[in-house]
């Protein structure tokens, strides 16, 4: 609500009533924009008590208002402003009145690009296909409200949120648990760093080890806000192809052989865009390079969890590396988009840098959603719900992959993921992506993942088909369209 006291100045030495000065300062607080339409205003008794002035001079001065259609007394409710103003205006009133943040180019700043550039709005369509999202109504929805309120009846937990500054958390613990068995990772609780998502500890850690001017070698596709991150550092990009083995590790030494370089970025699992697993061989190697250089490392493991084989390859954090590999993994690809909950696994010098960085923009983390985080894997609900959507879209995945065999056949080809929740899509040459996802989005499919196919991505003519998120009939459906659309400008 409004500081009233401080807005109705009343001038008792006036010879207009108080209660039309009331009257007379409230249509102007209208007409400036301040109580738009359908705001409620004070009670008579509250306001009365704020100018304290007797309640029948409020009332007189509100009638006043509903007499003149400047407000309605509604039953049970109070008074608010009218949603059908008067045209009559006073003389006080600015005719061309500009917002005070409707102005532009008043002070200097730099303007970013934009970091999605889609080829059709992002809207709510029919079917939305992403980059990869699970599906969140899968969510194990009375466990997570169990431990929410659990967190928030705990009484040493209420005093911990008035006094928490420290970074380590229950979350930290359960997760160093949780990681070193599904992982092998080998470390401790002082080793882990949880951040809100795993884009936040990828921004942190190349704060702290890129400068302007160094070079930092990416894949090529890779995941394009890791690279845009790099480059607003002022990181050079080197990039290395990547093929069915995943990145190429022989293209990585040999640019290590011809340049100083900073920083390596990867994903060995389920590479983004690609969705290719690195090889055994090239992991070795990978490994070799990195001792050999001494170069530092992110790992990104952003949705290890989702594997459709029962041996699939442990992470290269989990091989001896000197401490030189920061691994980074996230639990919103496993809880879905509104768990903004990352981690990074470190040396301890290199977290309490990371701590420090990371106070400058977030003073702590979201400790209520990071205890009861901490409460599903404690419980073993983590691990079951892991289990029980592994199940589902390694179906799922199983059924995209028939339908776009079946019904792309010639237009598409890809490579079958051996876990992840996306299919990389590679379209020949001769269709226009673009014009296929604009003309799927007419009919109610629309692709919000990452699109390979305008500017220097075009050569690529590629795009993200999520499929983890779509049930069958969404699956048959947005798969028809895109025939369709394939058909309609071929």
């Amino acid at each position: 609500m409004l500081p009233y006291k401080n807005l109705i100045i009343i001038n008792p030495e006036a010879h207009i009533p108080v209660y039309r000065q009331i009257a007379v300062q409230f249509i102007s607080l209208i007409q400036e924009g301040k109580l738009l339409p359908g705001t409620l205003l004070p009670s008579t008794r509250v306001l009365a008590f704020d100018l304290q002035l007797h309640r029948k001079t409020i009332t007189a001065a509100y009638d006043i208002l509903v007499s003149e259609d400047w407000a309605d007394n509604l039953p049970r409710k109070g008074y608010i402003v009218s949603s059908d103003l008067p045209l009559v205006k006073p003389r006080s009133y600015k005719k061309n009145k500009i917002g005070a943040f409707a102005h532009k180019n008043v002070i200097s700043f730099e303007k970013l690009e934009t970091i999605l550039n889609p080829v059709v709005p992002i809207d709510h369509g029919r079917i939305m296909v992403n980059d990869g999202f699970p599906d969140i109504s899968l969510l194990p929805v009375n466990a997570i409200a169990k431990q929410f309120k659990k967190s928030l009846d705990d009484i040493t937990y209420k005093v911990s949120l008035r006094h928490q500054v420290s970074d380590q958390s229950n979350l930290s613990v359960e997760l160093c648990s949780f990681l070193k068995q599904t992982r092998g990772l080998d470390m401790g609780v002082e080793n882990i760093f949880t951040t809100r998502g795993a884009q936040m500890a990828i921004y942190i850690a190349a704060s702290l080890i890129i400068k302007p001017g160094d070079k930092v070698i990416v894949s090529d596709p890779s995941y394009f806000i890791a690279d845009l991150v790099f480059e607003r550092l002022g990181a050079q990009l080197i990039r290395v192809p990547v093929d069915s083995d995943g990145v190429s590790t022989q293209a990585i030494e040999e640019v290590l052989q011809n340049h100083t370089i900073k920083m390596i970025y990867i994903i060995p699992h389920h590479h983004h865009p690609t969705t290719v697993t690195m090889s055994v061989e090239r992991r070795q190697h990978m490994l070799r390079l990195i001792n050999a250089y001494d170069v530092a490392v992110i790992e990104d493991d952003y949705d290890y969890d989702f594997q459709f084989k029962y041996d699939p390859y442990l992470p290269l954090a989990s091989e001896d590396h000197g401490g030189k590999i920061i691994y980074i993994g996230s639990l919103t690809k496993v809880l879905g988009t509104p768990f903004r909950l990352g981690y990074m696994i470190a040396t301890t010098d290199f977290l309490e840098a990371a701590r420090k960085m990371r106070r400058l923009i977030d003073i702590r983390s979201d400790i209520i959603i990071e205890e009861a985080a901490a409460g599903l894997i404690r419980n073993g609900d983590l691990t079951r719900h892991i289990q029980k959507s592994n199940r589902l879209y390694s179906q799922r995945c199983d059924m995209a992959s028939a339908l776009i065999n079946k019904e792309l056949e010639g237009a598409v080809s890809f490579t079958k993921p051996t876990g992840g929740m996306a299919l990389w899509l590679k379209f020949i040459p001769e269709l226009d992506l673009s014009a296929i996802i604009k003309e799927a989005h007419k009919n109610g499919v629309t692709f919000s993942g990452s699109i390979y196919c305008t500017g220097k991505d075009a050569n690529f003519n590629a795009c993200r088909f999520g499929f983890a998120s779509l049930d069958e009939k969404q699956l048959t459906e947005a798969i028809e369209i895109v025939k369709n659309a394939v058909h309609y400008i071929s």
